[in-house]
């Protein structure tokens, strides 16, 4: 069983809690891992880039001149391609640079994710993560009480709205519902915070991790 440390907003260890690494697959695979980041960020990718075509290229579809009886070579549109400006042949379209990855490998890449980050000592839990009303500045004094200061990923269960508000503006600190969680997301980060309720629904479900009664959300 592997231990995770459980510490108070004031940044006092108050115990720590066990799981089992069967549940995140056991052993950590970096090729899978790889395979991860890498689909996510080609899907994040917004090609730009095209090559013009005929019907790209602004210019009257007339024929140039009449087809016989002038002494030139017959020619039609100006906007064809063997004329300078005109289109380029066989052009090619914005590419698609998505990526598919099967919805069992994302699961286990994120869940090796989180073992990784177990067995390398950065992940805690905080018990009691509230606060009455948004503030950033509670947020930041505990992150400083935690002893993080190189950035971290906080996976809230759903229900804490201010600890959300809190800390959505900090740099290098992102704030995900844990069933909304990625592999490249907490590798991305030095640091994975669980609130205790986001931890249970990791140990009750390490599959899915959604809270009962909630709705699909995007892996």
């Amino acid at each position: 069983m592997l231990q995770v440390p459980v510490f108070s907003m004031d940044g006092e260890r108050t115990g720590e809690l066990e799981i089992d690494p069967a549940v995140l697959g056991d052993r950590v695979r970096p090729k899978l891992l790889k395979q991860a980041v890498v689909q996510y960020l080609s899907n994040r990718r917004r090609p730009a880039a095209a090559t013009r075509n005929r019907s790209r290229v602004v210019g009257s579809t007339r024929k140039l001149y009449r087809q016989k009886g002038t002494g030139n070579a017959r020619a039609g549109a100006i906007r064809t391609c063997i004329r300078r400006g005109g289109g380029v042949a066989f052009a090619k379209g914005k590419q698609n640079f998505r990526r598919e990855l099967p919805k069992k490998m994302r699961r286990l890449a994120r869940n090796n994710a989180i073992l990784a980050k177990i067995t390398s000592g950065n992940v805690l839990i905080v018990d009691n993560l509230r606060f009455e009303t948004p503030k950033t500045k509670l947020f930041a004094a505990m992150l400083g009480a935690l002893g993080v200061d190189r950035g971290c990923l906080v996976a809230l269960a759903g229900d804490e709205e201010n600890a959300w508000k809190s800390g959505r503006n900090l740099p290098a600190t992102d704030i995900r519902r844990v069933s909304d969680l990625h592999g490249y997301e907490i590798l991305r980060r030095k640091k994975l915070i669980f609130s205790l309720p986001a931890f249970e629904v990791l140990r009750g479900d390490p599959l899915t991790l959604r809270t009962s009664g909630e709705g699909t959300t995007s892996e």
